[in-house]
């Protein structure tokens, strides 16, 4: 199983805004896009995509020009294994892209590639993807790739 987990892109920071009200920045926007088109080139047309209820995951996720689910257990402040069991982690038959938020991102990896959620950062809009190998005796877990919106 794959499971993409890509964070939002730069959002406005304002305080009079609620915090799930926040939109992406012109920059943001551009990295979503970005993005999106890298993203798009290599997921599969199967591929389920989950994102958090907040207007920046949303407007993240559209960038894609996919359908998208919305799910209120990977809105800011999830834990890591509300994330895995929204995402059937790691027994989904197809990908799972999940558009969410930091640290529950980081955590999330962390806990996937090492047993142990810890703060690992994922930057704006960056995409860290894990592949589960279950054909190997221990159901191993491979970092696919590591991608941000700078580099491409």
């Amino acid at each position: 199983m794959d499971l993409i987990l890509w964070r939002h892109a730069e959002a406005v920071e304002a305080e009079a805004l609620d915090d799930l009200a926040r939109p992406l920045t012109a920059k943001g926007e551009r990295h979503a896009e970005r993005m999106a088109e890298w993203l798009n080139r290599r997921l599969a047309h199967s591929t389920r995509i989950l994102a958090s209820p907040a207007l920046r995951c949303q407007q993240t996720a559209k960038a894609l020009g996919r359908k998208f689910r919305t799910l209120d257990e990977i809105a800011p402040g999830a834990h890591p294994e509300a994330l895995l069991l929204a995402a059937r982690w790691p027994d989904a038959s197809e990908p799972v892209l999940i558009v969410g938020h930091q640290p529950t991102l980081g955590m999330t990896a962390a806990l996937v590639l090492g047993g142990e959620a810890q703060p690992w950062t994922v930057k704006k809009a960056g995409v860290w993807w894990l592949r589960h190998r279950p054909r190997d005796d221990e159901g191993r877990v491979v970092l696919q790739a590591v991608q941000s919106p700078d580099l491409l």
